[in-house]
């Protein structure tokens, strides 16, 4: 009986632990698999949905999305959110108020619809 309460108020830390930033990473991953090429503007942000998390201990605020820009590829003008997706240890470590371009996921919209997502993608429209 001991041995089960103690693992009980084991697990209740551990789930307590979880950082709000952890659970905006953990869902923004999870929501990025429901997107598909072609959804509107606003269906790829209702299906990210609206989050946010941190600015307790040192972390981050973070909000869904992270940030957003407009860029310029030949005649398109083409609109890109990014979504706080991963974590880089090192970084977060040495300086927790840090979120980095490679913790961010793009999603990349060409008037008002979703083209792709990804570094990668991003990196290949650039060019």
């Amino acid at each position: 009986m001991k041995k089960a309460a103690v693992i009980s108020v084991l697990l209740l830390l551990a789930v307590g632990c979880t950082s709000s930033l952890d659970r905006v990473r953990t869902a923004n991953r999870r929501n990025l698999l429901k997107l598909s090429v072609g959804m509107s503007k606003e269906q790829a942000m209702a299906v990210m949905g609206r989050k946010s998390g941190g600015g307790r201990f040192g972390e981050p605020t973070v909000n869904s999305p992270y940030k957003s820009e407009t860029l310029q590829s030949g005649e398109k003008t083409l609109d890109v959110l990014y979504y706080y997706t991963d974590i880089e240890s090192a970084i977060y470590s040495a300086n927790p108020s840090i979120i980095t371009e490679d913790e961010l996921t793009p999603l990349v919209f060409d008037n008002g619809r979703l083209i792709g997502w990804g570094t990668k993608f991003l990196k290949n429209i650039r060019k």
